[in-house]
């Protein structure tokens, strides 16, 4: 799918879905054609595609801890097989689909359809794990559901976390989706009390997804707490793990306890009951009106995304460019210049000891193709230098950042004139452009919070 065709259709959704982000998608446009133009993107590919425009909620845990059928009961239908030990070993996607049965694809449908957040993955599971970006069957798989809870939403499953077995394309996948989604739910199981045992667990899940930029984002879920009843516990589970938590940095605010009511066991205390039924409605309350607000925070994470793409490219990318070019033209020049000097000394040599120059230009003709072959040989050396010298900078700016060294070789081509690095105009043009569309996605967001908000008083309609 080209950018233009993705366009197209992203505009059709959003005309429905939110019209002010419509103005965004095309400050979008504007942003692609920056980074077209410098290099910094392939032609075919847009910053649309690297984030999910579509609500998207993540829900990820160890083994037993009651993912699928907290999922289950949301969606109010059962779409993920329970049990007490694993019983899917794949992450899978669920959307909303057109069938009262739920209707399976394999990971292909995902990794070949830019409309969902694992498009193109496995490119990223070949670079991890060389030789499983063609088997993405095995990671992957779609589910769709006629059902209301997941409409406007997509949801995931992951595979029960073992960190201790999993494989480099399970934890590149698992990143990436916390990267994309809106909303991440970490499930644990109260059964299991002593945290310390889940050391690596914890590592992975909880000591990657507290780094992220918006970690408030990642909710972290003690489920089965019926099953601390019996000997009546629940608050020094809850601070066990919280402590555990707290280790990684996690804020308190981020942590629920939670079970599921037909899988409980039984609790024949039943003041212990109710305490345990308030403290799970009240939290369960408080995931659920979390899941169905995602896609407000989408509109806003979409918003504040481009807005993130275009200071990256106008703070740190552009200026590290213009660095690099000025680096490797200083050079080009200055061998250029040595290069040139010792091609002319030799001349004039020959011309001391032999009459060189007389000779080659004892006639029109042969002065026109001495001057020839030496303008030739001038411009062969020339781009053998920019060629050797650009290379050399190219590999460098690579392992630092592969988006930097693209550009870098767009810039260098050929025929790409050399003084055009020592101008500041087409730099100053770009960070223009990127500006602007600073500016504007900055307006959407207030237009966003007129949609909820009204600080005058007035209803956000009138």
């Amino acid at each position: 799918m080209t950018p233009q065709e993705r366009y197209k259709k992203l505009k059709l959704h959003l005309s429905e879905e939110n019209p002010v982000l419509l103005d965004v998608i095309k400050r979008y446009e504007i942003l692609d054609k920056v980074a077209h133009s410098n290099g910094f993107l392939d032609p075919e590919d847009t910053y649309t595609a690297h984030i999910s425009w579509w609500p998207l909620i993540s829900i990820l845990g160890t083994f037993s801890s009651g993912k699928s059928t907290f999922i289950n009961q949301y969606l109010g239908k059962k779409v993920q097989s329970t049990g007490n030990q694993a019983v899917d070993d794949k992450f899978t996607v669920i959307c909303y689909g057109g069938d009262e049965e739920v209707t399976t694809l394999p990971g292909l449908a995902l990794d070949a359809d830019p409309r969902f957040p694992f498009y193109n993955i496995s490119e990223e599971v070949e670079k991890v794990d060389r030789g499983e970006g063609s088997r993405v069957n095995l990671y992957l798989q779609l589910k769709s559901v006629r059902t209301d809870s997941i409409k406007g939403k997509i949801l995931i499953d992951s595979p029960g976390f073992d960190a201790d077995s999993q494989r480099d394309a399970i934890l590149r996948i698992t990143s990436h989706i916390i990267d994309m989604s809106d909303l991440v739910l970490i499930f644990f199981d109260a059964r299991h009390p002593e945290p310390g045992a889940m050391r690596d667990t914890l590592e992975h899940l909880v000591g990657a997804a507290i780094s992220h930029r918006d970690a408030n984002k990642i909710l972290y879920i003690l489920n089965q707490i019926d099953t601390t009843a019996k000997e009546d516990n629940l608050e020094d589970v809850i601070g066990s793990w919280q402590r555990a938590l707290s280790q990684k940095g996690l804020v308190a605010g981020n942590f629920f306890a939670i079970y599921s009511e037909e899988a409980m066991v039984p609790i024949d205390d039943e003041a212990q009951a109710a305490r345990l039924k308030r403290k799970r409605d009240e939290d369960l309350d408080a995931i659920t009106a979390r899941m169905d607000k995602v896609g407000i925070e989408r509109a806003y994470r979409i918003t504040k995304a481009l807005e993130d793409f275009a200071k990256e490219l106008k703070d740190e990318k552009l200026p590290k460019l213009d660095r690099a070019l000025r680096k490797w033209a200083r050079r080009v020049v200055v061998v250029d210049f040595v290069l040139f000097a010792l091609l002319f000394a030799g001349l004039g040599l020959l011309q001391l000891q032999f009459g060189f120059i007389e000779t080659v230009t004892s006639s029109p003709l042969s002065a026109a193709l001495s001057g020839a072959v030496l303008v030739a040989l001038l411009l062969f050396l020339h781009f053998k230098v920019r060629n050797f010298i650009g290379r050399r900078v190219f590999r460098k700016l690579e392992a630092g950042d592969k988006d930097l060294a693209s550009a870098f070789r767009h810039n260098t081509r050929w025929y790409r004139p050399l003084i055009r690095s020592r101008m500041q105009g087409w730099i100053k043009r770009a960070q223009r452009d990127l500006e602007d569309v600073i500016s504007e996605s900055k307006k959407a967001i207030q237009r966003l919070n007129d949609q909820f908000v009204s600080p005058s008083g007035s209803r956000p309609d009138e």
